[in-house]
């Protein structure tokens, strides 16, 4: 990435990249990538972000980025400092990794279904021991090979993880089974059974391999919102030198060139028009659904979309300095900004790993120091159980499990769900911003009301010079004109002269006679007469921030017409009941003052604010966000998608644009704004159960562990044997596994 900032000291110069991270499967991980890079000599300072799997460092000219990744490398993760498009290789090696895992975890459930049948049902069958140890040997120390090497680069840096407690729950469960089926007598001579717990080291790996499958998945199947806004700009533009047309790629753009733009092009640039004229969409800067008007002298902006005219303009800003280059740049920052998604599990086992080995570590010298008659005996079982009846199958479904059935439970009633970080805090929040176009209201001008000066007349004939007109029009609004003129089946009429007027509509003739279409402006200019009637309505609908066109011929104003992006049905209900609930709700637009108040008094908001650019959107979020409020955005269009990334809550409108959906961590499926205080109840109702199934994945611990330690030996004799702290585990994981399963039952 390019660098973002540059300090100069006195000795050195610090320069600030981001570059992509490979081989981080929880919060943990990143954690332990952004210790080992700030202790790296020469960092001045980095952030992980585990979401979008990156890291910035600010780093000085006396180390190199390779000194930096080969310490990252050197506890299991890498950089990728070196490609030309860095976050492209990420994402074909997280889909690699993907398939790899899935592979995998497949094979290590297959080989260890025959496993738990033998240890559960055939344990005293002929060579049953053997069989085991032949099918969990691979599942251990091939399919479960990366637990055990990313435990030992973890130890070598004095970290534990996850990983740590896999690998010696696994290993110990398994070396101690070999043991037992290769040297029986050394228990059976001290009157004990050689139980062997092959199934336990298998069942392990499987489950915790299932674990992290369904964490990659969600991943490889979020596709990246920074590519799709860079997707905006064009790759090539056509530029005129000396009157020559010539196509030059976009990087080859220099300030003061002309360039050409054609019906449907996207701009490339930044930059002011010298000639032709043209609407173009700008919704991805201002959000409003209407075209905006583009003559001589008017800006232009990089992604904007031009609509049915031609004409050309001169570059201004190029590369980075464009809006769009800003938009791109403000939601990576807001992104890279926030804390890695912190999975309750993940919070807690830099605790419990390391906890769990000092107590097994303790249960053995305690039972050799105090322990009586066979003391070697009893030290190994306690410790091993301690070991085993700790293993972290429980905590490691305990969080995705409850996702998964949540998502699948959003998923019905048309809420998509990405992650865990937004089920933490959608239920806390207490501030909501809402966006106007196509979040409140539909996001389309159509037609609200059509009055003619004489309603008596079916006024057939100019209905269908009305639709001729506007057919033939290249104004964005013609559009909703002809579309509820299209539902009465009129046919075109062969229009004589037709006269486009910029900034006031067009004239046209049919029959020898002149008709006009626009806005009070041209009815003055050409001296047309405006009735009582027609002039009730027209002030009423302005009142009300309605666009207002008018019909005519040439003597008087035949009809008036509405236009308006409508308020949708179920707006003011969603709005009510999250006020209802305690809850702020503000509505952010890039629309007038007029329209803004207009929208907001019909819906009974009580907070808003016009003519809002993307970046004071996401600004008006920080000041909330100051103040100690957790803050959900919602929204559809690209100029939301900085606001959504800087949220504590993004919430984004199915039917609006992909990019928005992408950097959003909830999409609602439907236009319907009522699935908004829905998906804050599911995110309450989730994350209960996953601190449900986190007490049912530890409560066997509090009580298991100190039980195989032996704590119960001195008061009636007796010690858990690690068979039944295996049945505990298992038991702890279907558990959780069934509480998740409850919030299938949930009613939205």
């Amino acid at each position: 990435m390019e660098t973002l900032v540059q300090n100069k000291t006195e000795k050195n110069i610090f320069a600030k990249h981001t570059f992509p991270v490979t081989g981080m499967t929880c919060a943990a991980c990143a954690i332990s990538v952004e210790s080992i890079i700030k202790s790296t000599e020469g960092v001045k300072d980095a952030g992980v972000n585990y979401a979008n799997q990156s890291a910035w460092i600010e780093y000085s000219d006396a180390v190199s980025i390779e000194e930096i990744q080969n310490r990252t490398r050197s506890i299991g993760y890498d950089l990728i400092v070196d490609a030309e498009d860095p976050f492209q290789v990420q994402q074909e090696q997280q889909q690699k990794h993907y398939e790899a895992l899935k592979k995998r975890t497949a094979l290590a459930v297959l080989l260890s279904i025959p496993i738990v049948v033998i240890g559960m049902f055939f344990m005293d069958m002929p060579f049953g021991n053997y069989i085991m140890m032949a099918l969990a040997t691979p599942v251990v120390f091939y399919l479960g090979s990366g637990f055990f090497i990313n435990a030992y680069r973890q130890a070598k840096h004095g970290k534990a993880n996850m990983d740590t407690l896999v690998a010696l729950s696994t290993g110990i469960a398994y070396l101690f089974s070999v043991f037992n089926t290769f040297f029986p007598e050394f228990w059976h001579e001290r009157g004990l059974h050689a139980h062997v717990y092959f199934e336990a080291a298998a069942v392990i790996v499987a489950f915790i391999s299932i674990g992290k499958l369904l964490e990659e998945k969600a991943k490889s199947n979020t596709s990246s919102a920074l590519k799709k806004l860079i997707g905006l700009q064009p790759t090539t533009v056509s530029i005129i030198t000396d009157g020559v047309e010539r196509e030059v790629p976009i990087a080859d753009v220099a300030m003061g060139d002309i360039i050409i733009v054609k019906p449907g092009d996207k701009i490339a640039v930044d930059g002011e028009v010298t000639q032709g004229q043209s609407f173009v969409d700008e919704s991805m800067i201002s959000g409003e659904p209407i075209p905006v008007e583009k003559i001589k002298g008017e800006k232009v902006f990089a992604g904007t979309i031009n609509q049915k005219g031609s004409f050309e303009f001169k570059a201004e800003k190029v590369g980075g300095d464009t809006i769009l280059a800003h938009i791109i740049k403000m939601v990576q920052d807001a992104q890279g900004s926030k804390p890695p998604v912190q999975k309750l599990v993940d919070k807690i086992a830099g605790i419990f790993v390391p906890i769990v080995i000092g107590i097994a570590l303790l249960t053995f010298i305690v039972w050799m120091v105090f322990g009586v008659d066979n003391a070697l005996t009893h030290a190994l079982l306690t410790s091993v159980s301690v070991l085993v009846i700790a293993c972290p199958c429980a905590l490691g479904l305990a969080t995705p499990t409850a996702i998964m059935v949540g998502i699948g439970k959003g998923a019905e009633n048309n809420i998509l769900i990405k992650d865990a970080e937004s089920l933490e805090l959608a239920h806390k929040v207490n501030a909501i911003i809402l966006d106007k176009t196509g979040t409140i209201t539909e996001g389309n001008p159509v037609v609200t009301e059509l009055v003619w000066k004489d309603e008596q007349s079916d006024n057939a004939l100019l209905k269908q010079i009305l639709y001729s007109i506007e057919k033939q029009s290249e104004h964005p609004l013609a559009e909703a004109v002809t579309a509820i003129l299209q539902t009465e089946g009129l046919q075109s009429l062969q229009l004589g002269q037709f006269v486009s007027i910029t900034g006031r509509g067009v004239k046209a003739s049919s029959d020898g006679k002149t008709y006009l279409v626009g806005n009070r402006n041209l009815m003055s200019e050409h001296g047309i007469k405006v009735g009582a009637l027609v002039s009730s309505f027209a002030e009423k609908w302005q009142k009300e921030a309605k666009t207002v066109v008018y019909f005519a011929d040439e003597m008087e104003t035949l009809a008036v017409i509405a236009i308006a992006d409508k308020v949708k049905a179920t707006s003011k209900e969603a709005i009510k009941t999250l006020q209802d609930s305690g809850i702020e709700v503000f509505m952010l637009t890039g629309d007038n003052q007029q329209t803004a108040h207009a929208v907001a008094k019909e819906v009974g908001l009580r907070h808003y604010k016009a003519e809002v650019m993307p970046a004071d959107k996401a600004s008006f979020i920080k000041e909330l966000q100051a103040q100690g409020k957790v803050v959900a955005m919602v929204g559809d269009g690209i100029n939301d998608s900085h606001a959504l990334a800087q949220a504590d809550v993004s919430i984004a409108m199915g039917k609006g644009s992909d990019i928005a959906m992408d950097v959003a961590k909830m999409t609602l499926i439907t236009s319907d704004l009522n699935m908004v205080p829905k998906a804050l109840k599911l995110s309450g109702r989730t994350i209960n159960t996953i601190k449900q199934n986190l007490f049912w994945a530890f409560i066997y611990n509090l009580i298991g562990i100190p039980v195989a330690a032996g704590l119960l030996y001195p008061i009636n004799g007796f010690l858990l044997d690690p068979m039944i702290a295996g049945a505990a585990m298992a038991l702890s994981s279907v558990s959780v596994v069934g509480n998740s399963l409850r919030l299938k039952a949930l009613k939205l």
